[in-house]
């Protein structure tokens, strides 16, 4: 090739719009707090050692995080567990969702595709690319189909080089 020559980005030239969902995804770490480190025989909950595990944890380490209070453990955690944490956490997170940090992703990808400002694609040819370095759960597929469909010409999925046809307008 002479230096004459320019390099045609043909993706550019095609019309395409790729849309990366991981966009979506938070980009702030995710602190993970387990309380099914403090059942009893690993089945339940006490409530004077939950209490001394309370008095006890240096709280201000999660000063302006984003944390999921969760138990991974198959136990029956009473309320008043999530509550003593979120008395304590509330003040001093950025964000404190009561469920593992999968499902504080899917809540927040969900939330910035009810935000999406479709207009950006209005009548555009869309590539939703979803072979990224994050992992979202199925259903934001779902969603970006369903917030996308009434305004875009076509949807399809994948990379430039290699879509699956989604949806295509009448």
């Amino acid at each position: 090739m002479s230096s004459e020559q320019s390099i045609e980005n043909k993706v550019a030239a095609s019309g395409l719009v790729v849309l990366e969902m991981d966009s979506f995804l938070p980009i702030e770490e995710i602190i993970s707090l387990d309380i099914s480190q403090q059942l009893w025989e690993g089945i339940a909950l006490k409530e004077k050692d939950f209490r001394s595990f309370v008095e006890s944890t240096n709280w201000e380490n999660y000063t302006g995080k984003i944390v999921a209070v969760f138990c991974s453990a198959d136990a029956i955690i009473p309320h008043w567990a999530y509550m003593l944490v979120a008395a304590c956490l509330a003040p001093i997170v950025k964000t404190l969702h009561f469920g593992n940090p999968d499902s504080f992703t899917a809540v927040t990808v969900a939330k910035k595709i009810e935000g999406l400002d479709t207009e950006t694609y209005r009548n555009a040819r869309v590539i939703i690319k979803g072979c990224g370095k994050g992992n979202l759960a199925f259903s934001a597929y779902g969603q970006i189909t369903a917030k996308l469909m009434p305004v875009v010409k076509s949807l399809m999925f994948g990379e430039p080089c290699s879509t699956v046809p989604v949806y295509k307008k009448k």
